[in-house]
């Protein structure tokens, strides 16, 4: 078992709902309030994980199964955690992770439909196990509908084979994160992305200094 000191926190949601603003912004918290903190993202984190990204991605890979995604997350993530997080967890730092194991089970499980409980062991496995300091402390999800998020975003982006997925497809997905969030409510934190950047901001901070994350 690895020693770990450091707090691991993942930030979810559907597509358009500012993830990548609040990820900038909590950067800038942390950084101005003294925490020391590792900002990363999934799919991808590191130069093997990110290649991986890139064929994930890609939307001139249409006919990728849902298997062949699901295995390739996979792998990305056991790069990723191996490489940058578990070391970073050990070192003390906290780890702000934008989508991770949450994301898998809600695109590949709920919106794809592939097994969940495979997709958890799998995701266990990614991991490393629950053993080595990758368990998940809290989960901030950014609770916006995706017809909103694409409002918000202008639309879907073509460069994006995730984010090109039909309506249908993100609509389950965000049944997918409300599922889970209902199922563990003591790490799964669901913040509302209506408003300003800067309302969704103090909410998350406050959402944080109510468990007592941060002062």
């Amino acid at each position: 078992m690895t020693n770990r000191s450091g707090k691991f926190i993942t930030v979810e949601g559907c597509e358009g709902v500012g993830k990548s603003t609040q990820i900038r912004l909590l950067r800038e918290y942390c950084a101005a309030h003294g925490i020391d903190a590792v900002f990363t993202r999934e799919p991808g984190g590191t130069p093997i994980a990110d290649k991986i990204r890139a064929l994930i991605l890609d939307p001139a890979n249409a006919e990728m199964v849902a298997l062949t995604e699901l295995f390739l997350y996979a792998a990305s993530r056991s790069q990723h955690t191996a490489e940058l997080i578990v070391p970073a967890l050990a070192a003390g730092k906290t780890v702000f992770c934008d989508r991770y194991t949450d994301s898998t089970l809600a695109y590949q499980g709920f919106a794809r439909g592939l097994d969940k409980e495979i997709i958890r062991r799998l995701n266990a496995w990614a991991m490393g196990g629950t053993t080595d300091g990758t368990t998940i402390d809290y989960t901030l999800f950014i609770d916006l509908p995706p017809r909103e998020g694409f409002l918000r975003k202008g639309g879907a982006d073509p460069s994006d084979r995730m984010d090109s997925q039909n309506i249908d497809f993100h609509e389950r997905v965000y049944a997918g994160f409300c599922a889970i969030a209902k199922s563990e409510p003591q790490r799964f934190i669901p913040v509302s992305g209506r408003g300003t950047e800067r309302e969704v901001h103090e909410r998350l901070v406050a959402a944080l200094k109510e468990r007592s994350f941060i002062q």
